[in-house]
């Protein structure tokens, strides 16, 4: 009589590489779609990650595989609105002036990061988050924080793309300091303002930015708007 073999057992086919990362980047959109969702309706500070992942239906575990803590998912669509604008700064062709990279740089960025941002939440999620931000203090000050180094950031882009040493010649701090000022003020225009669309905001932008040149002139009454 012949022994029977014993069956062989079947590994699990592993799933292809692109759809387990589109599986991740899911549940990564959900989580955060959850606790933007929660930080505006509850408030930041009343929301815990438990309640986060509860409403996902996964665990803390995996909550803090994407995001480092509650302040991160917080900060993370303005920080994917931060590289983007980047991003396009690093494009702008060589012969443009400081100022003129900036402006033309954040336009482009506003005219293409619409997409980007509601492939992870609605627009409407984004201004709302953004108000909580400026409302919250705990949160902030790490926008003033962030806000602080994002600037130095763009300060040595561009003393780098002007040739210049950024510790030995003020100018790049200064446009950038100028710069920013503008966009945190048309930011705070457009949360308080009745059309949370990104045509909004970068209708704002742009007009903002075209009464910086004239804002700064010595004379104003020779400037009038």
């Amino acid at each position: 009589m012949t022994a029977e073999q014993p069956t062989a057992r079947r590994t699990p086919t592993p799933a292809p590489a692109g759809l387990r990362e589109r599986k991740k980047q899911r549940t990564r959109d959900a989580l955060l779609r959850a606790a933007l969702e929660l930080f505006t309706t509850r408030g930041y500070e009343e929301t815990t990650v438990d309640e986060i992942v509860d409403a996902v239906d996964v665990s803390q575990r995996t909550f803090f595989r994407y995001f480092a803590s509650k302040e991160d998912a917080a900060f993370a669509v303005q920080q994917m609105v931060e590289r983007h604008f980047v991003s396009a700064l690093q494009e702008r062709p060589a012969h443009e002036a400081p100022l003129e990279a900036m402006r033309n740089a954040v336009l482009s960025a506003w005219d293409t990061i619409g997409e980007a941002i509601m492939e992870v939440v609605p627009i409407e999620l984004y201004l709302r988050t953004s108000q909580v931000i400026e409302s919250t203090p705990a949160l902030l000050a790490v926008h003033l924080r962030r806000s602080i180094e994002m600037e130095e950031n763009i300060a040595r882009l561009i003393a780098d793309r002007e040739g210049l040493d950024v510790d030995a010649d003020p100018r790049p701090r200064v446009a950038v300091a100028a710069f920013s000022g503008v966009m945190r003020m048309t930011g705070q225009l457009w949360g308080r303002g009745e059309d949370p669309s990104l045509e909004a905001i970068r209708a704002l932008t742009e007009a903002y930015l075209d009464h910086l040149r004239p804002a700064l002139a010595a004379d104003w009454r020779g400037t009038r708007a």
